[in-house]
């Protein structure tokens, strides 16, 4: 089995495994690693003080970044008349019914990100669950996914609207920019998310909340953060 790059072990000699860092300093350290072949995805990796196996514990939610996250939101939209109009209007990329539903069914058409729905095709999106569910592409009314305003909710997505889901082993990963990003740009994406995360926490959490935080690139090392330098909100 092959070892680390080369590029990984430069990435990570300047990072000590044992210290936590500041968000500030952590971006510091990725923006100075060496450049991968591509645009890597800057990453959270959040572990949570919370059981997601008890309905009580779970933790979900969505945001808008204030800096998107790097790039293009493919999303359909289940719409008919004037909603179907308004969003096609937004921007979205394809907008449908039954046809849609269908298409997704027989073909296994699956080339989109996010799927927004007017409650009222929530009759013929449920019967998708079983394909859409597991991908994270089921409309959600607690995301603002199932809504009347699908214009509104198209443009968010567009701008960078991403959803975060506490994991079976309590942890909540999700990209929040590109490394090509301005450092302040990074650091005010993970602070906005770390902030959500904080205001979502259920009461019948105990205990430290934010046990651990890490930030990484697609091909680089962790780097642990003090989460009490990377929100805005008191960590509990």
């Amino acid at each position: 089995m092959a070892g680390p790059s080369k590029r990984f072990k430069q990435a990570a000699e300047p990072v000590d495994p044992d210290r936590t860092y500041s968000l500030a300093e952590a971006v510091e350290l990725i923006k100075n690693a060496p450049a991968a072949k591509f645009d890597e995805s800057v990453e959270l990796a959040i572990n949570l003080g919370v059981d997601p196996k008890h309905a009580d514990q779970m933790v979900r939610g969505a945001l808008v970044l204030p800096h998107g996250v790097g790039k293009s939101v493919r999303v359909i939209v289940f719409a008919k008349g004037d909603k179907e109009k308004e969003a096609q209007e937004a921007g979205a990329d394809v907008v449908g019914a039954e046809d849609l539903a269908k298409k997704i069914q027989d073909e296994g058409w699956l080339e989109f990100d996010r799927a927004i729905a007017t409650p009222d095709m929530m009759g013929v999106v449920g019967r998708l669950g079983k394909v859409l569910g597991p991908r994270g592409l089921m409309p959600n009314p607690k995301l603002g996914t199932v809504t009347m305003d699908v214009g509104q909710a198209v443009r968010e997505q567009k701008s960078g609207k991403v959803e975060y889901r506490v994991e079976k082993a309590g942890i909540v990963h999700v990209a929040v920019g590109k490394k090509s990003f301005e450092p302040q740009q990074l650091v005010e994406n993970a602070s906005a998310l770390l902030d959500a995360i904080l205001k979502a926490k259920p009461a019948a959490s105990k205990g430290t909340y934010l046990k651990k935080v890490c930030v990484s690139t697609t091909m680089g090392p962790g780097i642990r953060i003090d989460p009490s330098t990377a929100s805005q909100v008191e960590a509990a």
